[in-house]
């Protein structure tokens, strides 16, 4: 393929990545607007946030089994259109109901994209470190797209309204359909075999009853019987999915993935790394707004530090991850990160500025530093002909971890100051914050030591055989 169309391949696939990645954070900015125009309640706007996450984490394993056996281009413009048509019906939505229903709709169309996106890329690029430094900007621009929520919400309400925070979506949608129809090259698993509806069923239903037990325990209670039964009935889906694929001869997830220790160091990465920066973006917003009384606006541009950061360390992270292999940015990036929240605890209600903006882009820096390559390390560990499988793995695993990182240290900081609003008690609210932040920068300490122990070191060299992958992946 000439140069020009795989750059054109990755600018469609990191468009449609950031999409996807932007919708997890950019409608918690709108969520006042949102209830005052369509008088919803505090339980409809969790629907709103929630019906996205649930969906779009339960269906990333059967969207990468569909993009390996019927071809990933196909599958990626699929998403594009029921994304970007999603996009439009939520805009449009007259009524609450009607804007959830576009939000799981968004979700199919995401759960399409993201891992054919990332398995088209390492079809796209074959030269190791060619292909290192495009997935290290992928994840980059996910990365980004994320700390970017909160900025691009705010902009979005405070100037046009909170239905531009989906209408957003529509030019970046047909421009990279077009792009992807005209440049991308078609490519699927060739020993691919008939569909694996039990592992399809098992894992969509196990990872589905996960999601929304985190989702709504700190609603609930972790001790209901509601959020302890959905718990516990995804373990054991989880369980039969494990064992059910054990048996099968081409199963859609291979055991021996999570045998090879750099796969596996690599999905704890992203998942610790998810479970920081979705649980940080979730109290940074609050601060800034419940408790500091900034706008939508304001807040989001006193997020910036934190955005810019990413978007100068991502690529950078790709360029490193190539020359001195994927251990010395993730490991680099990740205590970086946990420093930068440790700095954080101190924060308090009446906290100047100047004393948040570095501390904001010191962990931008650390996360967009680590993730990349992190992911980069997880596609590399496995055959390239099952790149939507794997990449799909790894993605469900960072969404497993923001889900856990707004409920676990949503419960941790709870524990503090209680059933208080942030406006009631804004003291009690920073107070718990704090324990939340220490918790988050020991589970990048514990990703550092992974990444120590058990990222593979070694550098990729042009025009070699990825010395990562078996012969014929390479």
């Amino acid at each position: 393929m000439p140069a020009k169309d795989r750059l054109l391949t990755l600018g469609a696939c990191c468009f449609g990545l950031f999409m996807v990645m932007l919708d997890n954070t950019v409608v918690n900015v709108a969520l006042p607007s949102i209830q005052r125009e369509l008088e919803a309640g505090l339980s409809g706007l969790a629907l709103v946030l929630d019906a996205y996450i649930l969906v779009f984490a339960s269906l990333l394993l059967t969207a990468g089994s569909l993009g390996d056996r019927f071809g990933r281009r196909r599958v990626f413009r699929a998403g594009l259109v029921v994304f970007t048509a999603s996009s439009a019906l939520c805009g449009l939505a007259p009524a609450l109901p009607a804007l959830v229903a576009g939000r799981v709709l968004q979700a199919v169309g995401a759960a399409a994209l993201l891992p054919s996106s990332l398995a088209i890329l390492t079809a796209t690029f074959p030269d190791p470190r060619e292909r290192v430094q495009a997935i290290g900007l992928w994840s980059g621009v996910s990365a980004m797209a994320l700390a970017a929520g909160p900025v691009v919400g705010g902009l979005l309400t405070g100037g046009l309204g909170w239905r531009w925070v989906f209408y957003v979506n529509l030019p970046v949608g047909v421009a990279a359909f077009v792009v992807a129809g005209r440049v991308v090259a078609e490519s699927r698993d060739p020993a691919a075999s008939r569909l694996d509806l039990p592992g399809l069923l098992l894992g969509s239903l196990g990872l589905a009853s996960v999601t929304l037990g985190l989702i709504e325990g700190n609603q609930r209670g972790w001790g209901s019987p509601a959020i302890v039964g959905l718990l516990a009935a995804g373990a054991l889906l989880l369980a039969g999915f494990v064992a059910t694929e054990a048996r099968r001869e081409r199963p859609m997830v291979s055991p021996r993935f999570f045998r090879d220790r750099a796969f596996s160091a690599a999905n704890l990465v992203v998942l610790l790394a998810g479970f920081a920066l979705l649980g940080f973006v979730f109290f940074n917003t609050l601060y800034f707004q419940a408790v500091q009384g900034w706008s939508p606006l304001e807040a989001g541009l006193r997020s910036l530090p934190n955005t810019l950061a990413v978007v100068v360390t991502a690529p950078l992270a790709g360029r490193l991850a190539s020359r001195c292999g994927y251990r010395v940015p993730v490991t680099a990036g990740l205590l970086l990160a946990a420093a930068a929240l440790w700095a954080l605890t101190g924060i308090e209600v009446g906290t100047p500025y100047a004393q948040l903006w570095w501390k904001l882009a010191m962990l931008g820096a650390g996360l967009g530093l680590s993730i990349s390559p992190a992911t980069a390390a997880g596609v590399a560990a496995m055959p390239g002909t099952q790149a939507g499988v794997a990449s799909a793995v790894i993605t469900t695993s960072r969404q497993v971890g923001g889900a856990l990182g707004v409920a676990v240290l949503g419960a941790v900081a709870a524990a503090r100051y209680g059933h208080a609003t942030p406006e009631a008690d804004p003291a009690a609210f920073v107070a718990g914050v704090h324990a939340a932040y220490r918790l988050a920068a020991a589970a990048l300490a514990v990703g550092a030591v992974a990444s120590v122990l058990f990222l593979r070191p070694r550098r990729a060299r042009p025009g070699a055989a990825d010395p990562q992958l078996p012969a014929e992946a390479a």
